[in-house]
């Protein structure tokens, strides 16, 4: 398993974490919404390992703009929820 496989296996666990209704919202608000920057790295790095491995890396931009985005209460929740989809489903795809 690639790195940027185990990458997207720990950002999308995260984001589904974060999808939780209340208790996602609460997590960020009570960390000063340090975590959506802390995630906003994490989907970073995850982007450039899956460019460097040529593998599909569209969950993580997703991932991107929900770390800009989730400060908006249900847009939030949503775009957590579809990264976490993304992110897994392409963790979970075998490399060609």
């Amino acid at each position: 398993m690639t790195g940027s496989r185990v990458m997207k296996w720990i950002s999308g666990g995260l984001e589904l974490g974060l999808a939780i209704p209340f208790i996602g919202g609460a997590f960020v608000l009570a960390s000063g919404y340090t975590v959506l920057a802390f995630m906003f790295i994490l989907h970073v790095i995850t982007l450039v390992l899956s460019s460097r491995n040529r593998e599909p890396n569209y969950g993580s931009i997703l991932g991107i703009v929900t770390s800009l985005l989730a400060w908006v209460p249900f847009l939030g929740w949503i775009l957590h929820l579809l990264s976490a989809i993304f992110l897994m489903v392409t963790a979970a795809q075998r490399s060609k």
